[in-house]
């Protein structure tokens, strides 16, 4: 029987086995490269090992350093500032219930006793702990009570905190110094910054109210109005929020 054969018909054998030496070409090239880099990675790693090792060794010192830095001296450095504390803080507690011979009491312990440091040491002495940044403020709310502003508002400055109370309290007391000073500007700022440091039921509204009236002494009406609206609409359950309606009116009306 004759065998039928399509016009233009080609083996394909030939093709397939021509694609399968090019994909072998293709990966044995790939392996080379991959040998070849290798082989300077393996090279590059050898003539800089003495470097390398020694950056190694640098990296697990300054680890170390630092673990001992805060065992040896930080970790020691805060028990010893926080024990220091405890002593000025004795004639500072008496001072808040004290009815006279405040100052001599606030001088205690700013300026400590009997070979103890007072607050001014500790936070002199102790700057980089949590207790002497603690001393700057009693140190502040000291000079703050016996009316020396300047340096209430030194100290105060000083003091940085994310507490939720001390850190609004810290900058209200900034703003009543600057207050008592007659210096109304800074007041209102320092007021606004401690209402709006933390947000509670307590700091808020009561120097919201402050920042108000000093906003009514400095005839910035609208101000007023704005800061007393606030308390209304956000804390109108706070001792500052049960008379607002009345200071809403006064700021309204004074335009």
């Amino acid at each position: 029987m004759a065998t039928y054969k399509k016009r233009g018909y080609k083996p394909k054998v030939q093709k397939e086995v021509n694609q399968v030496e090019e994909t072998e070409y293709e990966t044995a090239e790939v392996f080379n490269t991959l040998e070849e880099t290798a082989s300077k990675s393996e090279q590059w790693i050898e003539k800089n090992s003495k470097p390398l090792f020694l950056g190694l060794i640098g990296i697990v010192v300054i680890f170390l350093a630092y673990l001992g830095y805060n065992k040896f001296i930080v970790e020691p450095n805060e028990t010893e500032a926080a024990n220091e504390l405890a002593f000025p803080r004795t004639y500072f507690d008496e001072a808040a219930t004290a009815g006279s011979g405040i100052d001599s009491l606030l001088t205690l312990g700013l300026e400590g006793a009997n070979g103890k440091y007072g607050f001014l040491d500790i936070a002199d002495s102790y700057s980089g702990t949590d207790a002497g940044n603690l001393a700057n403020y009693y140190a502040g709310v000291s000079y703050l009570q016996m009316k020396k502003y300047d340096k209430a508002i030194e100290y105060l400055s000083k003091f940085n905190s994310d507490d939720e109370m001390l850190g609004p309290v810290s900058l209200g007391a900034i703003g009543d110094a600057f207050a008592d000073i007659n210096q109304p500007e800074d007041a209102l700022e320092y007021y606004e910054k401690a209402a709006n440091k933390k947000d509670n039921e307590f700091t808020t509204p009561l120097f919201l109210y402050k920042a108000g009236q000093i906003a009514m002494q400095l005839k910035d009406f609208d101000k007023a109005e704005t800061l007393f609206t606030k308390i209304k609409e956000n804390y109108a359950k706070s001792e500052q929020g049960r008379d607002i309606e009345k200071f809403i009116s006064a700021a309204k009306y004074a335009n």
